[in-house]
């Protein structure tokens, strides 16, 4: 038995209001077992998913940049998070994002990665063409430069994320990982 909050009337069991004030009787609320936002099963008194972050009441957890992974979905599931760098739609095919909140994130980071780089190729690629096109050889000599210097860039974000997915770690890629498009 509870008792009100306004006048200290012991209250029946589902009541809903106070006999003795009126006060309505806050109720609880109904217990969470699964995270609102990615499915991942809560541990009892969880306050946030460890999976995405994500709080029982449905607001973000304050951002450090990583998210914590459970440590047995990472263990699991490195395979497929290392091939959404590689191969991004393998894990969409596959169904594995929708089955373990590990290859989910790291799906998202790899078509995030992916979808930038064909931006910023075609970009470079229309840039390139129109200071080729001016026939100046200092010009052509910085397209030749910038070129490898962008496919190393790229490289590296890729080595960054199967890093972390090899690791078990949930971490943002630099400048372009805080972006989310699989939900």
């Amino acid at each position: 038995m509870a008792n009100c909050t306004n006048c200290g009337t012991k209250l029946q069991d589902g009541a809903k209001f106070c006999p003795s004030c009126g006060t309505a009787v806050a109720e609880k609320p109904a217990k969470i077992t699964n995270c609102t936002n990615c499915g991942a099963k809560l541990q009892d008194g969880a306050k946030f998913c460890p999976s995405c972050g994500t709080s029982v009441e449905g607001k973000s957890a304050p951002q450090t940049g990583e998210l914590q992974a459970d440590p047995n979905d990472a263990e699991q599931n490195k395979g497929m998070a290392v091939v959404a760098y590689l191969i991004f739609f393998v894990p969409l095919i596959t169904g594995d994002h929708k089955k373990s909140p590990f290859v989910k994130y790291h799906t998202n980071q790899g078509t995030i990665l992916f979808i930038a780089i064909v931006a910023l190729w075609i970009v470079y690629s229309i840039l390139a063409a129109i200071l080729i096109s001016t026939y100046s050889l200092a010009l052509i000599r910085l397209v030749g430069i910038l070129t490898p210097l962008l496919w190393i860039c790229t490289l590296a974000l890729v080595v960054l994320g199967i890093v972390n997915a090899v690791q078990g770690r949930m971490k943002p890629l630099p400048l372009i990982g805080k972006f989310v498009i699989i939900k």
